[in-house]
C-alpha cells in the first residue's frame, strides 16, 4: 500500500513553527528568515513534499501550467522552438503542456478545450495551417486566457505574437537569386488562405518588381504542402512555356520532397534548377543535394520570445482589468548559402 503525502502541517510540526510558515517559506516569502525558509525547505525535501496544485489554483488563481500547440513535434523547426518556450518556463517555474494540431482545425479546437479544462495560465499557439475560421481564438481573447501566437499567426487585430519577418526573407531569397544570374523564378509555396503564404508571395513580388522584372502569376503555385500537392505543382511549371531556372519554396521540406520529384520526373526543366527555401533544417548538412540557401527563422529564438511575453502576458492580466493592448515582436531571417553556383 502506498503511503501517504505528506503535508505543510506535518512540516509545521517537525520544524516548530506555523502551517502559513512553512506555506511562506516554500515560496521564499521574505518575513520568513533565511536560517528558517532554509529548514522548512530541507525537512520539505527529506519527506518528498510536493505542492498541492489544485490548493495553489484556488489560493492564487493560477496554476504555473501553459499550454504550448504546433502542427507537428516532428517538425525540427517546432521541436527547437519548444526547447526555446521550456527553457524560458523552468526559469520561472512554469510546466508546459505540449499538443499537436496535425494541421488540423477541428484537432486545434479538441486541443484547446482540453487546455482550457486543464486551467492552463496561458497558451502559445502555431495555427494550423488550415484553419478558416478564427472564433475559437476570439472567445479566448474575450475570456481574457492570456494568448501569444508564433510562426504562423492568425490574421486578427489586437494580438500577442511573435513572428519571422517572411516578407523580408522571401525578398532576401529572391534578391540572391537575382545576383546568381536567375531571371525566371518559380514560388512553390502554401495553402492561399494561410497568412504565411501571402507573406512569402508579397516578399516574392517585391523583390521582382524592384528589379524591373514583371510578374508572372503561372510562375506562382500554391499547393496544400503534400507530396502529391508539390508533384503537381512541379509538373505546372514543366507544362509552362517559361521554365524557371530556380524555385523558391515555402520551406525545406517542399525543397527537399521537389529535388525528389524533380530525380522522378523526366521534366524539361534544368537539371541544374537552383532552390531556395526557408526553416534552415540541420538536416541540410547531409543531404546529397541541399537547396542552395535556406533561410534561418530562429526557432529557438521564437520559442524564447513567446514564452517570456506570455509570462508578461499573465502578469499584466493580474493588474490591470482593461483589455491587454496588442504586442508584436519580429525576428529577421537570415539567408544561409549551403551551396555556391558555379
Amino acid at each position: 500500500m502506498a503511503s501517504r503525502m505528506p503535508t505543510i502541517k506535518e512540516i509545521a510540526r517537525i520544524v516548530g513553527v506555523s502551517p502559513s510558515a512553512v506555506s511562506r517559506a516554500l515560496h521564499d516569502h521574505p518575513s520568513i528568515g533565511k536560517d528558517t525558509r532554509e529548514k522548512i525547505k530541507q525537512v520539505a525535501a527529506e519527506l518528498g513534499y510536493e505542492p498541492n496544485q489544485l490548493a495553489i489554483y484556488f489560493q492564487k488563481r493560477r496554476t504555473f501550467t501553459v499550454g504550448v500547440i504546433v502542427a507537428e513535434l516532428a517538425e525540427e523547426f517546432f521541436s527547437k522552438a519548444i526547447s526555446g518556450i521550456e527553457d524560458v518556463a523552468l526559469q520561472h517555474d512554469y510546466t508546459v503542456l505540449i499538443g499537436q494540431s496535425h494541421d488540423d482545425e477541428q484537432q486545434e479546437r479538441r486541443v484547446i478545450e482540453t487546455m482550457k479544462r486543464h486551467h492552463v495560465d496561458g497558451l502559445i499557439v502555431s495555427i494550423a495551417k488550415h484553419v478558416k475560421h478564427y472564433d475559437h481564438y476570439q472567445r479566448l481573447m474575450q475570456h481574457r486566457l492570456p494568448l501569444v501566437f508564433f510562426d504562423c499567426i492568425p490574421q486578427m487585430p489586437q494580438i500577442w505574437a511573435v513572428e519571422a519577418d517572411l516578407v523580408e526573407g522571401a525578398m532576401k531569397a529572391v534578391r540572391f537569386l537575382l545576383r546568381q544570374g536567375h531571371r525566371i523564378i518559380a514560388l512553390i509555396n502554401g495553402p492561399e488562405t494561410l497568412p504565411a503564404s501571402m507573406q512569402r508571395l508579397q516578399g516574392y513580388r517585391l523583390a521582382m518588381e524592384k528589379n524591373r522584372l514583371k510578374y508572372d502569376p503561372h510562375l506562382t503555385l500554391f499547393t496544400d504542402l503534400s507530396p502529391s500537392g508539390i508533384a503537381h505543382a512541379l509538373s505546372e511549371l514543366r507544362d509552362y512555356k517559361r521554365k524557371p531556372t530556380a524555385i523558391l519554396a515555402f520551406n525545406d521540406y517542399v525543397a527537399l520532397e521537389l529535388m525528389h520529384e524533380l530525380k522522378q520526373q523526366c521534366a524539361e526543366i534544368s537539371d541544374n534548377l537552383a532552390i531556395v527555401s526557408f526553416a534552415n533544417l540541420h538536416i541540410n548538412k547531409y543531404v546529397a543535394h541541399p537547396p542552395i540557401a535556406s533561410l534561418e527563422q530562429f526557432p529557438y529564438e521564437q520559442g524564447q520570445k513567446a514564452m517570456q511575453l506570455l509570462i508578461q502576458a499573465i502578469q499584466d492580466k493580474e493588474q490591470y482589468n482593461e483589455p491587454l493592448s496588442p504586442r508584436r515582436i519580429t525576428v529577421s531571417p537570415r539567408l544561409v548559402i549551403h551551396v555556391q553556383e558555379k
